[in-house]
């Protein structure tokens, strides 16, 4: 037996409850991972939320999409991983859970210097910033306007878009400024006014959003002649509204770019050269602690749970 996380009605957090389950022996192409630590993401409560519906037939919920531990068993025709492994499990299903039988092909080395925190905090939300950045064409010599820079998705596009030696220009809340400097970027205030303060300070060739307010698309539209070059993560009406881009992991082409990114941002990571900010760690057992927590204002960094 092992213990999860599952959401058996729709609602709030209150009602996630850390069951026992019977763990099944891998099957071909499939591993035993022992989890040291369980990624937060906004999409795990949305999945109770009503946000998707409320289908009964759906129930129970198992949350997680990303995960840390060492492989402890593995299946027939099983040759890319080994006993005692420590692996990175993205993309994944059900991985609030002390142990979880994956697909071989979920698994991505674990960097030795980076933490088990840091490790599972690592690639949702850089396949996504990456996915993103290669939809609006980052490159070097581009200054890129990146909405939410304090924020998971956030802070790791501006050391990404910084790494491909783009200037950079992020905006943060006034307690997130010298967080978001100290990743590479010169930090702006959001709120009224941001349009004009971000045009004192230069062009902007490209904007990634990841805030999903009227706010940023707004002064995206404002900034950002060419269309193509503007993203969203949050705000698909807009998007399709306005005439601009947006990419969700939802579609094969995004699914596609967020698994060939996994092996060069567990490289940054290992080389110090993209580093994971947590936030808070919980207990597996007050999941719906972090949940009401992460719905709030908080500090920058992931969120991880704790087996």
């Amino acid at each position: 037996m092992t213990k999860t996380v599952v959401a058996q009605t729709y609602g709030t957090p209150e009602i996630l409850k850390l069951i026992d389950v019977e763990v099944p022996s891998p099957g071909q192409g499939e591993v035993l991972v022992d989890v040291k630590a369980i990624g937060v993401n906004p999409f795990d409560y949305k999945l109770y939320s009503g946000a998707f519906g409320t289908d009964p037939s759906k129930l129970p919920i198992h949350l997680g999409g990303e995960a840390a531990g060492i492989v402890s068993a593995i299946g027939a025709d099983v040759t890319t991983v080994f006993v005692g492994d420590e692996v990175i499990v993205s993309p994944g299903n059900g991985l609030y859970s002390e142990q979880v039988v994956v697909p071989a092909t979920s698994l991505t080395p674990k960097p030795a210097s980076i933490s088990w925190e840091q490790a599972a905090g690592l690639l949702l939300v850089g396949g996504t910033a990456v996915d993103a950045l290669d939809t609006i064409r980052v490159s070097s010599g581009d200054t890129v306007l990146i909405h939410g820079a304090s924020g998971g998705v956030g802070a790791l596009a501006v050391q990404l878009a910084v790494a491909r030696g783009a200037t950079v220009i992020g905006t943060a809340g006034p307690a997130n400024q010298e967080y978001v400097r100290s990743l590479g970027a010169t930090p702006v205030l959001y709120g009224d006014g941001l349009e004009g303060r971000v045009r004192e300070l230069g062009s902007i060739d490209a904007a990634f959003d990841t805030a999903g307010t009227d706010e940023a698309v707004d002064a995206s539209l404002a900034l950002v002649a060419d269309k193509s070059r503007i993203v969203t993560i949050v705000a698909f009406g807009r998007a399709q509204e306005d005439g601009f881009l947006s990419v969700g992991g939802g579609t094969p082409e995004s699914a596609q770019a967020r698994l060939n990114a996994r092996a060069e941002l567990a490289q940054l990571a290992g080389s110090g050269r993209l580093n994971v900010k947590i936030a808070k760690t919980f207990p597996l057992c007050d999941a719906a602690e972090a949940h009401t927590e992460l719905q709030n204002s908080h500090p920058a960094g992931k969120f991880i749970l704790i087996p």
